[in-house]
């Protein structure tokens, strides 16, 4: 198989509008199907998305939660608690110890006591993980710019209003449903 058909392949993995009428029709369901296709889609790149970006960061030694952890540090001066790391990032604390240790044990990040409050352990970007983040920016903003090259100025300001927009409408998939009478029936 060569290269263009790979991508040809791809594509036509990705659910279609006819394929997502048939879906809505099968369950006589009253819904927008190119909304369930742009929903599908995105899911789609989603899932791409996070498996190329874990092959990308392992490049350079880190996963994807490890590099958003050191990010966020250096944005944040070096120094954050666990537990201020774990909203920033989104994850659960036990997700974020899991993170600390294994950069601690490579040497990027450190504990010690809060410089605002002694009594807390902070996390400490040390000078070999702000290192990494230097050695690696080059080639990783790079590989980023390349990502969305195919898209102009304009455009991408477009993209972003609307991925603002949908990333809005993502607890659709995790909110518990609405009750409705028919449900309790």
């Amino acid at each position: 198989m060569n290269k263009d058909n790979k991508i040809t392949n791809d594509i036509d993995a990705i659910p279609s509008l006819a394929q997502s009428k048939r879906q809505i029709d099968r369950y006589n369901l009253d819904l927008d199907a190119q909304a369930i296709l742009v929903a599908s889609r995105l899911m789609e790149a989603g899932a791409k998305l996070g498996h190329a970006a874990e092959i990308h960061f392992s490049r350079f030694g880190l996963s994807t939660g490890r590099y958003r952890l050191l990010a966020d540090l250096e944005d944040n001066e070096g120094e954050e608690l666990p537990s201020q790391l774990s909203e920033h990032l989104g994850v659960t604390r036990a997700t974020v110890t899991g993170l600390i240790d294994t950069l601690e044990r490579d040497g990027l990040v450190s504990r010690r006591s809060s410089s605002e409050d002694g009594r807390q352990k902070a996390v400490i970007l040390t000078e070999q993980g702000a290192k990494k983040l230097r050695e690696m920016a080059p080639e990783h903003f790079a590989r980023l710019e390349a990502m969305v090259g195919l898209l102009n100025i304009e455009e991408r300001s477009v993209f972003l209003d609307l991925l603002g927009r949908v990333t809005q409408g993502i607890s659709a998939l995790t909110d518990e449903p609405k009750r409705t009478k028919e449900t309790h029936q």
